[in-house]
């Protein structure tokens, strides 16, 4: 089983793979540490500040092959990351997908406004971010709109906190 995690930035993309590890034994790629591994070893000339569709374009067709080989050889693997397109099936087969889950992680307009100092509180829970110290209710808002439109337009899984936040693998 593949199981790809998208979402918007801060909704626990991170956690939610951790978790599935924790319970399944599947082991989990982070698309920024992939991202992070290929910027400071000089194997492309990306920023960790380019245009998510720029590196979207880059990372995913090194993702996708890589599910394909998991795929092909009957392994499990959790993929976590924002550069996962929301029109990834496209680049499958039927005996590929039936062997993926996806699922986006996105919070209501309502839990974040009700919730914010929590959400950056526990945004490094599992790894540091260096970037939060500017971050603003209108990134996390304009943001997990912005996903949420997407999993309307691709009719896709979309796993919505809107009263406590909570990991729950067996949503998935």
């Amino acid at each position: 089983m593949i199981i790809l995690i998208t979402g918007a930035s801060h909704t626990g993309k991170t956690a939610l793979a951790q978790a599935l590890l924790e319970r399944y034994r599947y082991p989990y790629l982070s698309m920024d540490h992939l991202k992070m591994g290929l910027i400071r070893s000089g194997g492309t000339d990306l920023t960790p500040l380019s245009d998510e569709a720029d590196l979207t374009a880059y990372l995913w067709p090194i993702v996708r092959e890589m599910v394909k080989t998991c795929i092909e050889n009957q392994q499990n693997l959790i993929v976590e990351g924002c550069y996962i397109p929301f029109d990834w099936a496209k680049d499958f087969d039927r005996t590929y997908l039936d062997h993926i889950r996806f699922v986006c992680l996105a919070m209501s307009e309502g839990y974040i406004r009700a919730h914010f100092d929590a959400i950056k509180r526990y945004a490094n829970v599992i790894e540091h971010r260096a970037e939060d110290e500017a971050l603003s209710m209108e990134d996390v808002l304009r943001e997990n709109a912005r996903m949420l439109a997407l999993c309307r337009e691709h009719h896709a899984r979309c796993l919505l906190v809107e009263d406590t936040y909570r990991i729950d693998t067996a949503l998935i």
